[in-house]
């Protein structure tokens, strides 16, 4: 085939992937194109195509198109299946847990164990959310806190990094 030729086959299967067919005249088809199409190179693309009055189609592409059709109608009643087993399992999941709340709130009966251990040192404020040791100081400050002489940023006159 010419350059032109394999131009026209590769225009042609892509307008037919798009529109499923094209006109089977030349003019038509020249004006669907954009180009000036002739006889001759319709017939270097005859083999490729089917030709009737209704258009030119390429069965090629129509059987592909159907096989594609196929695979997603496969997609979709597996993904259906699968939906319905999986929303069968929460709507399951969701009336044991409703059971199971209701039984908890029924007796009055907590879940939470003490612990035999004993408790830290370090007091909880509640509402302030800082620790505390019994003396009320933040033990995390006392770590990082620098002595006066040690600090490089003030030389122990007091900047808020150490404790002079």
């Amino acid at each position: 085939m010419t350059l032109e030729e394999r131009g026209l086959l590769y225009t042609a299967r892509l307008e037919c992937w798009e529109n499923n067919k094209l006109p089977s005249g030349a003019e038509q088809l020249s004006d669907v194109l954009g180009k000036p199409i002739n006889s001759e190179l319709l017939k270097s693309i005859e083999p490729f195509f089917t030709f009737n009055d209704n258009g030119i189609s390429s069965p090629e592409l129509d059987s592909y198109r159907a096989y594609l059709d196929e695979i997603k109608e496969k997609q979709s009643r597996g993904g259906k299946k699968g939906a319905k087993t999986t929303n069968s399992r929460v709507k399951t999941a969701a009336v044991t847990q409703i059971n199971s709340r209701v039984t908890r709130r029924a007796s009055r009966d907590s879940l939470v164990q003490s612990s035999p251990d004993k408790q830290s040192q370090k007091q909880y404020t509640e509402g302030s959310e800082s620790y505390l040791d019994k003396n009320g100081v933040d033990p995390l400050d006392e770590e990082l806190r620098t002595p006066a002489s040690e600090c490089t940023r003030c030389s122990g006159e007091g900047c808020g990094w150490c404790d002079g």
